[in-house]
């Protein structure tokens, strides 16, 4: 009912983006943390992966033996489809025999597109090209619109309902994390969303404190000028 990409920036950032015909998608299937992994739970979910699933990663185990690990101990593992991508850019992925059709995985570099109750494999062969060839743009931009690729290809066989982008830099908290629960065109939604959060909300977040600085900036006429360098900075490399 679901396809996403769990995904490494080549900076060191990971995230997650999920479509789905499924009400707040975003609730349950996405999970990251900076410096550990991304991971996406779907088909017949199984939302316990995602906090172990990223606990194991944050012990060194790896992405294939966290798989292992995470189907051991659950007696309906071939409902569940999941996939996920450690620090490092490995992939390791399941999808269960009882996934509903069309039902897949694909790997790249650094990089896995997985889905079920697709129109076909070409949403996912579709969603993984324009991913890959799309290494110039931004993480977040890259992500979407490797999901309107799949979304042409025919995305979710029974249509759509939401989408969610999930990206987590170097803090413990995420740098973006947006959900669209319910709407007829819920990517296009999502990249509104995201060309709204350029606006104020990315250049602020790097205002907060932390790792690098543990206070963050608090003088206002320093976090107004900061956002006017993020827009100049932004404008250049658009030229």
């Amino acid at each position: 009912m679901t396809w996403s990409i769990v995904a490494r920036d080549p900076n060191g950032a990971l995230g997650v983006i999920v479509a789905s015909r499924f009400f707040a998608v975003g609730a349950l299937c996405p999970y990251a943390h900076s410096g550990v992994g991304a991971l996406s739970t779907q088909a017949l979910l199984n939302p316990l992966y995602g906090p172990r699933g990223l606990a194991l990663l944050s012990q060194g185990v790896a992405p294939a033996d966290v798989v292992h690990l995470l189907l051991a101990d659950d007696a309906g593992r071939e409902h569940r489809q999941f996939h996920l991508v450690d620090a490092e850019g490995t992939v390791a992925a399941h999808t269960g025999v009882q996934c509903l059709e069309w039902s897949g995985q694909l790997a790249g570099k650094g990089f896995s597109v997985a889905g079920n109750m697709l129109a076909g494999p070409q949403v996912i062969e579709d969603t993984a090209q324009v991913f890959d060839a799309a290494s110039d743009l931004p993480f977040a931009e890259r992500m979407i619109a490797a999901m309107i690729a799949g979304d042409a290809a025919g995305g979710d066989k029974r249509g759509k309902q939401a989408v969610a982008l999930l990206i987590c830099t170097t803090e413990a908290y995420p740098f973006l994390d947006l959900r669209v629960d319910d709407h007829p065109e819920p990517i296009e939604e999502l990249q509104r969303l995201y060309v709204k959060s350029l606006e104020r909300y990315q250049p602020f977040v790097a205002c907060l404190p932390g790792r690098a600085r543990p206070t963050g900036v608090t003088d206002r006429a320093s976090i107004e000028a900061e956002i006017l360098n993020f827009h100049a900075a932004r404008m250049h490399r658009e030229k």
